[in-house]
């Protein structure tokens, strides 16, 4: 597996985290959580910006905030009894599908110039 990726999924499970302490923080009044909080996003960000020096920005991001979005409302649902209905199922298979596009469109063949495109 690329080293990109790795950092990239290192990335997604420590804002997943972070997000998951801010909503424990109570608005910053919790010691624990709020030190959860800058250390998950540090680690988010220091691991998002090593990935980048293999995989480009729009993939990257794009990846790193659609999974962490759909990781996150996944955690919401399960902790902390969320809404969960057809429409927030339709939101998950539509950010996931997104991802695969994109990571399909990444690795797909490119024309060279003087072949139609």
């Amino acid at each position: 597996m690329n080293k990109g990726y790795v950092a990239l999924s290192v990335s997604i499970i420590f804002e997943v985290f972070g997000t998951t302490m801010l909503k424990l923080s109570h608005g910053f009044t919790e010691l624990l959580s709020s030190i959860g909080v800058l250390i998950g996003f540090g680690v988010a960000f220091y691991s998002l910006s090593i990935c980048l020096r293999t995989i480009p920005l729009s993939m990257a991001y794009a990846i790193w905030s659609g999974v962490g979005t759909a990781l996150t409302a996944l955690i919401g649902v399960i902790l902390w009894r969320d809404p969960f209905n057809m429409l927030t199922l339709s939101g998950f298979v539509l950010i996931v599908g997104g991802v695969v596009l994109l990571h399909a469109s990444d690795s797909a063949p490119k024309s060279t110039k003087g072949e139609a495109a």
